[in-house]
This record gives C-alpha cells, structure tokens and sequence, in this order.
C-alpha cells in the first residue's frame, strides 16, 4: 500500500525539530519537487548515510527542489526517536526540515517500509521515484549505484527516472502497537 510511482501524495503538517514550528509539504515543494525521506535517529542504515543524505539535501537544492526528512518511529519503544532526540541530531548540523509523525498517520499514507526510504515527488504531486539512496546504505565505500541522484537529475531536466522504483535498504519502520 501507499505511493507508488504515478501516485499523487496527499500534503501534511508536521512539528520540526530542526528549527521549530510546523513545516507543510507545500512549503517543501518547489517548481521542481522535493525529496521526502523517511528517516530515524537509531537505525544503522540511517546512521550509516547521514553524509550522503545531507549531500543529497545539498543536491536537492541545487537542483531547486525541496527536501525534507520525517521520523515516524514509536519513540516510547525507541526513546533515541523522541522529538527531543530529534532536536540534539537536527542541532549537530541537519541542512533541511526533519519532521515529527507521531501519530504515524503520514508514513501509513505513504506506506513507507523502512528507514532510510526516499520519495522523490514532482511540482503536481506526483511520485516519479521511490526506494533506495543507493545500494550500500551502511558504507559509502561499496556503493555501486546512485539511485535518487540518478531520479534527482532526470526529474531535474524534466525527464522521467530510468528506474522508478527499488526496494529501500534500512530498518522497519517501528510502528506503535
């Protein structure tokens, strides 16, 4: 279930822990798109592409579109993804919005699986990309290919990515009970 490439999202508010108040995803999206990524303080995946998620954000930017992070994980089993964990992470340097779906309502909209797991979304809303960073989210050094950059520069150039959809690599999200 959720999006799926050719889907069109539905929008959301959600409270920021990089900066404080609510973010929308019309705020994030651009003429271009945005980047919507799924992600966790605790996840060794997650950990393991901190860098290469910023670099990402930087792209995005570049490229003019919006990016923006959402952490969907029950915090009152994995306390590392409280809102106040969010903020210490965000405070070490977070170059874009990273979101509080505490009620999950989002991630189950979006049918995200696992963390990291990156949406890439047009300027009408549409999914034109789904699943993975790459194919080594642990080690940067044994990546062999760039899947969102690859979606990234096609939908910059007003194209279609060549693959539109692969499984993301990461943990589950950790959903309440």
């Amino acid at each position: 279930m959720g999006y799926e490439p050719g889907d069109v999202v539905s929008g959301f508010t959600l409270p920021n822990a990089n900066g404080g108040g609510e973010v929308t995803l019309d705020e994030v999206m651009t003429e271009v798109g945005a980047v919507v990524v799924f992600e966790c303080n605790h996840c060794p995946y997650v950990i393991g592409s901190i860098n290469r998620i910023n670099k990402a954000a930087a792209k995005a930017q570049e490229l003019g579109m919006g990016f923006v992070g959402i952490n969907s994980n029950d915090a009152s089993v994995y306390a590392e993804d409280s809102f106040d964990n969010m903020v210490k992470r965000a405070d070490k340097g977070m170059p874009y919005p990273y979101l509080y779906d505490e009620s999950q309502e989002v991630a189950l909209a979006w049918g995200a699986k696992r963390t990291p797991e990156f949406y890439l979304v047009n300027s009408e809303g549409i999914v034109v990309y789904r699943g993975r960073l790459d194919n080594s989210p642990r080690n940067a050094m044994e990546a062999t290919t760039r899947d969102l950059a690859d979606a990234m520069d096609s939908l910059s150039m007003g194209d279609l990515p060549p693959v539109n959809r692969t499984e993301s690599i990461g943990c589950s999200v950790k959903w309440k009970l």
